[in-house]
């Protein structure tokens, strides 16, 4: 399916959506063809929806956790067989979906958290546990969606006045289910007149800045200017920058975050520069069980991401290459947290704990 928005009409990255069940199957926005092109695919096998995580057609990090979810959906929808068959299957499907991207953990926890509803569903007819997995799927896609507008508020309260915002990657509405985590704090306090503007790094070597958080504000209305990754320094020394703003695929208990690469290069350069460093992030990307970032898997990618723009090699296409997906900022560097939950600030072990106990009491309210 092909659609491009015509003039004057509401078809920001808002409004369109980045993932949908529908018949038995996923409707995803594929972002490789983005700004480009503005396409959706079909994915009908849990196989369809590792491919498409693993080759960034579907991507962020809670984007790509409710993706999974419907994975397994998906899997359970398309079992012909009985309900121990449909077990081993529903197992399999975790397999393929966890192991496609190692670092960012909502995936894990959106996998697990359907294994949990399967389980607490397995002593009933297949019709109902089919039923169960979609209703639960969705439940997640319109709790993130939710959450990221929550967040958005909470963080837009943290910005000065005609703020100038630096961000890098993309953690908008292409990343989430709707509205975003970084951009969507961004898009909360534009709303209230507070943004000025916004300095997209470009994000080598995908792009992500470049071509996906350039076009959703661009559709939106909200100014941007591009720039490549190695002049974030400049711009900061030259007083342009008032906050830096990013997403995370991890946060580990003691603050440490691992974003797209080139992030802690933005936070050593904010840091030097005394310019305020905020993650925004769900509470699903906090990965308690860790200490620190030390114990954060780094994804490596393959190395002609590096060695070819646009399918064009930029460089002999023999050469060694380093391609890590994402790099790990100390908590010392971040300002702030922002989640759905609230802000947590340094000592991030107790205020990241706090916000856990906050968001098991508020569960056992309901």
């Amino acid at each position: 399916m092909r659609m491009r928005p015509g003039a004057g009409e509401n078809k920001g990255p808002v409004a369109m959506k980045s993932i949908e069940w529908q018949e038995n199957g996923v409707k995803i926005l594929d972002q490789t063809r983005l700004p480009g092109e503005v396409r959706y695919r079909w994915l009908s096998s849990v196989e369809q929806v590792a491919e498409a995580i693993k080759r960034l057609e579907v991507r962020g990090a809670p984007l790509i956790g409710v993706a999974a979810a419907y994975g397994v959906a998906l899997a359970a929808v398309k079992h012909s067989g009985d309900r121990e068959s449909l077990r081993k299957e529903l197992l399999r499907a975790r397999e393929i979906l966890i192991n496609t991207r190692p670092t960012a953990v909502n995936l894990r926890w959106a996998v697990e958290r359907m294994m949990q509803v399967y389980h607490g569903s397995s002593h009933l007819d297949l019709d109902t546990i089919r039923k169960r997995l979609v209703a639960a799927a969705r439940q997640m896609e319109e709790d993130d969606l939710q959450q990221n507008r929550c967040l958005g508020e909470l963080g837009a309260d943290l910005l000065p006045a005609d703020a100038r915002v630096l961000t890098i990657c993309n953690a908008g509405a292409l990343a989430t289910c709707g509205h975003g985590t970084a951009l969507g704090l961004v898009r909360s306090a534009f709303s209230r007149g507070r943004v000025k503007k916004v300095w997209a790094c470009e994000t080598r070597p995908v792009l992500q800045g470049s071509r996906l958080t350039v076009w959703e504000l661009m559709e939106d209305g909200i100014p941007v200017t591009l720039i490549t990754d190695n002049m974030a320094g400049y711009i900061m020394r030259s007083g342009q920058v008032d906050v830096v703003v990013t997403g995370a695929d991890r946060i580990a208990a003691n603050g440490d975050t691992a974003n797209k690469i080139g992030t802690y290069g933005l936070a050593v350069l904010a840091h030097y520069h005394r310019i305020p460093f905020l993650v925004a992030a769900p509470f699903s990307s906090i990965d308690l069980s860790i200490p620190g970032g030390d114990e954060i898997p780094i994804e490596f990618r393959d190395a002609d991401e590096v060695r070819k723009i646009g399918g064009l090699f930029i460089t002999l296409p023999q050469v060694e290459v380093l391609n890590p997906a994402f790099d790990v900022t100390p908590g010392e560097l971040i300002t702030g947290i922002v989640t759905e939950r609230g802000i947590a600030r340094a000592p991030y072990l107790n205020s990241l704990a706090d916000l856990n106990q906050k968001g098991r009491e508020d569960t056992n309210d309901l």
